[in-house]
């Protein structure tokens, strides 16, 4: 199949470095509350690349469920494929991409487990569905059926029938803490415009204008 005629010209906005606010973390709030008031769809997903020891490198799609000047944290189960290359490296990196507003945002950065305490107060407000959901699946393992799965998610909707549903020990949050930041946005005959934010040895953020 070719597809070599399949071209989108982005047209929409410019990106100056007079515009930038001097804190990364800042300039991702105001992108992101621009991808929310757009009314995207899931504008909080984002595709985590994680490396395994041996350098090989997996990409899934996961959902941040909040950031502050601290990190981005999401959740999952902590024997997953993604949360055992992240114990061998933490190192990871994240794109958010907002083709609506032709944006991308990437970030690097080293995750690790956020505490008990922390992945308790996110997971009481979770579905009861999704907490059941939790309990069911041995993420990332093999499994012979989709039926098997489902007799997984009824058992422990019996067993936890009465009363609020635990959090399970293998199941939490991963905080990544950012030391590069890059939003880009599209421009026409593709010359778009890409800022990088970098984390100085003074603990400082330098920004630079890159060639697109």
């Amino acid at each position: 199949m070719d597809i070599g005629a399949l071209r989108e010209e982005y047209t929409r906005n410019g990106l100056s470095r007079e515009n930038l606010e001097a804190d990364p973390f800042k300039q991702f709030e105001t992108w992101f509350k621009q991808a929310c008031d757009a009314e995207l769809l899931e504008p909080n997903a984002m595709s985590l690349a994680t490396t395994s020891a041996k350098g090989e490198p997996s990409l899934r799609t996961v959902l941040l469920k909040y950031f502050d000047s601290q990190g981005f944290v999401f959740f999952t189960n902590y024997e997953s494929n993604k949360a055992k290359q992240i114990e061998e490296n933490p190192y990871v990196a994240l794109l958010f991409l907002w083709l609506p507003l032709e944006r991308q945002v990437k970030i690097k950065g080293k995750a690790a487990k956020i505490s008990t305490a922390e992945s308790l107060s996110y997971f009481v407000t979770r579905p009861r569905g999704s907490q059941l959901g939790a309990w069911s699946s041995a993420q990332s393992s093999i499994i012979s059926s989709r039926q098997l799965l489902e007799m997984k998610f009824d058992e422990m909707r019996r067993k936890f029938e009465q009363g609020q549903i635990p959090l399970p020990s293998f199941w939490g949050g991963y905080r990544i803490v950012p030391h590069y930041f890059e939003f880009w946005q599209g421009r026409p005959n593709r010359l778009h415009d890409r800022f990088c934010y970098s984390l100085g040895d003074n603990q400082t953020w330098d920004i630079h204008r890159l060639a697109p």
